[in-house]
């Protein structure tokens, strides 16, 4: 599985996205299975829905509940380990939907992620120390 982010997504849906050529070369990675948190979702549908209208945003969420991406619950214990994750990256700042896909990188025991944020996802650690492998950044 490969955790997605809201940017990755969203450069997918939008061909005027900069990002949007490389996002389509990583699509057919969709056949190893892509994974993300409902805080990722959340931001997604906000900003599709802000982007590129309302209609692509619940044609979106139909095809995450069919299991386009597969959505990870978050488990209360891990849940708990948000705030200090948050506040151990706030000159970044860390918002929950990246703090998410710290835990899912920990649950996943990986860091191979498609995200746009090279910026955050290149200082972010998994377990403390291990780093992200941002794939969008590479040649698929």
């Amino acid at each position: 599985m490969i955790a997605v982010d809201t940017g990755f997504v969203l450069a997918l849906l939008d061909p005027r996205d900069r990002n949007h050529a490389a996002a389509m070369k990583w699509e057919p990675s969709v056949e190893e299975g892509w994974i993300t948190t409902w805080p990722v979702v959340t931001e997604l549908c906000y900003m599709v829905s802000t982007k590129l209208g309302v209609t692509v945003a619940i044609d979106c969420m139909q095809e995450m509940t069919h299991g386009a991406i597969k959505i990870w619950d978050i488990p209360n214990p891990q849940a708990r380990e948000i705030p200090a994750l948050m506040k151990r990256y706030a000159n970044l700042p860390m918002d929950l939907a990246d703090a998410s896909l710290v835990l899912l990188a920990e649950h996943l025991g990986h860091g191979r992620i498609l995200t746009t944020d090279e910026r955050a996802f290149g200082a972010y650690r998994w377990k403390s120390r291990k780093p992200f492998h941002n794939l969008l950044a590479q040649a698929p």
